[in-house]
């Protein structure tokens, strides 16, 4: 699973040239509402289960949560069910901030 994290500059690479790539963040709503990065899909971690449907067909999927954690334990889980091409962003939405877009906020 070397492959199972994505750096930030890799993903807004992607993003760029319109790659299909279903960047997904397993964060608390309220922490959605505070910063997110620009056409992600909130699916709180707890609710991963219930929402596989939406992972059917996606050929690349980018998990996030704030620092990393969740997210790389969500894109195991992921992976553990079939999705093989889920993927964690190292270092989270905090990194994304820092590196990527200045304009969202950090908590």
């Amino acid at each position: 699973m070397d492959d199972i994290q994505i750096e930030p500059r890799e993903l807004k690479v992607k993003m760029d040239n319109g790659a299909k790539v279903l960047v997904v963040d397993v964060r608390e709503p309220w922490e959605h509402q505070i910063a997110s990065i620009a056409g992600a899909t909130l699916v709180p971690l707890n609710s991963l289960p219930a929402n596989m449907k939406l992972f059917e067909g996606a050929e690349e999927v980018v998990i996030y949560c704030h620092h990393g954690m969740r997210s790389l334990n969500a894109a195991a889980w992921l992976r553990s069910q079939g999705v093989d091409g889920a993927r964690s962003l190292t270092g989270g939405i905090e990194r994304w901030s820092v590196e990527i877009d200045a304009s969202v906020p950090k908590y």
